[in-house]
């Protein structure tokens, strides 16, 4: 079979132009979309930006309180384990090591506050980009969202309470 070069030659050109014209250039919407998300960020004190946008601005953490963690365990298989396991991804991140790269305010405000996080903190808009699913709010008040993250806390330290199994 003989190939009619001239006419390979078009074939080629319209492909290149196909495939610079779908990928190279941006629409002004989206310009003006990532701006915004680096304007968010650059609004963010470096306060927020550690420790996460909500209500919890400031947390001591003593020792392991093994009856908190115990209600935070139910709280968590009552309002989490949906979502979330310990070990393994599943429709949103495994959170048994959250607290080795998250500070506990920040945890409990993603909690607390999901949809202004997801909105403004670019860690939480990594997530759900990575994650496909926003997180929704579970109206936890902030006691339970303290004793979920003793629960946390319990699972990444191996606790021997026998709280850290997974449902």
């Amino acid at each position: 079979m003989m190939i009619n070069m001239s006419g390979f030659r078009i074939l080629a050109a319209c492909l290149l132009f196909g495939a610079w014209a779908c990928g190279g250039e941006r629409e002004e919407g989206e310009e003006h979309e990532a701006g915004e998300e680096m304007e968010e960020a650059e609004e963010l004190s470096e306060a927020q930006r550690e420790l996460g946008i909500g209500p919890v601005t400031r947390l001591s953490l003593g020792e392991l309180d093994k009856a908190l963690a115990t209600t935070g365990k139910d709280v968590f298989n009552l309002k989490c384990a949906a979502c979330h396991k310990l070990t393994e991804r599943y429709v949103g991140p495994p959170l048994g090591s959250v607290l080795e790269s998250r500070k506990p305010e920040y945890v409990m405000n993603m909690i607390l506050n999901p949809a202004e996080m997801i909105e403004k903190h670019p860690s939480a808009r990594a997530l759900l980009a990575q994650y496909m699913t926003p997180m929704p709010n579970q109206n936890l008040t902030q006691e339970e969202a303290r004793a979920v993250l003793e629960y946390l806390r319990s699972a990444a330290s191996g606790s021997s309470t026998g709280i850290t199994s997974e449902r």
